[in-house]
């Protein structure tokens, strides 16, 4: 399976969450080919919602910087893990404008889809999303719940579903056996 880690965590100094993902990547490499961007390493600009990805580049932001290469990589994935600390009850900023600027996965033409009105696909497949979260002192049940609702909506968007959501304090073993039972 092909798995693109995009890693949320704004912090360098934070290595904790940052070894997590080094433990997962190690133990899924000899079965899975892992791809793990480190966000706050590539140039990603803020979406400006200037709809150029639609009409004047389609398929790709007009604002030149990495979000083209984190496209690609979610797109060519198998599953696609979205990995952050919550911070204030939700993902990172980093990995939500990343989020963000995956509107030229989709075709801005509106289609009825599971009773509701989506956005038509730009590709024949989308990766499975899974979230993987790191819950901090000022995070609660409830953030995890809400941010899992949130992200199981945004992959209705991306033509996918939310396969699971798991928290950093599970062992690593643990979340090899989620990835490894899709």
């Amino acid at each position: 399976m092909r798995i693109t880690i995009l890693n949320g965590n704004p912090d360098a100094i934070h290595v904790a969450f940052d070894d997590y993902l080094g433990r997962l990547v190690e133990g899924l490499a000899p079965a899975h080919q892992v791809t793990r961007l480190d966000l706050r390493e590539v140039k990603v600009a803020y979406c400006t919602g200037c709809w150029g990805c639609w009409v004047k580049t389609p398929g790709e932001c007009a604002t030149r910087d990495d979000s083209a290469d984190v496209c690609r990589a979610a797109i060519n994935a198998d599953l696609l893990l979205l990995a952050s600390p919550l911070r204030m009850g939700f993902i990172s900023a980093l990995l939500k404008k990343s989020l963000d600027k995956m509107i030229p996965l989709v075709h801005p033409y509106i289609v009825a889809d599971q009773g509701e009105a989506h956005h038509r696909a730009r590709y024949d497949a989308y990766p499975l999303l899974a979230l993987l979260l790191e819950q901090g002192p000022d995070a609660d049940a409830e953030d995890v719940a809400i941010t899992a609702d949130i992200l199981s909506r945004t992959s209705l968007n991306l033509k996918s579903q939310l396969a699971f959501t798991r928290l950093t304090d599970a062992p690593v073993a643990e979340v090899i056996h989620a990835i490894d039972s899709l």
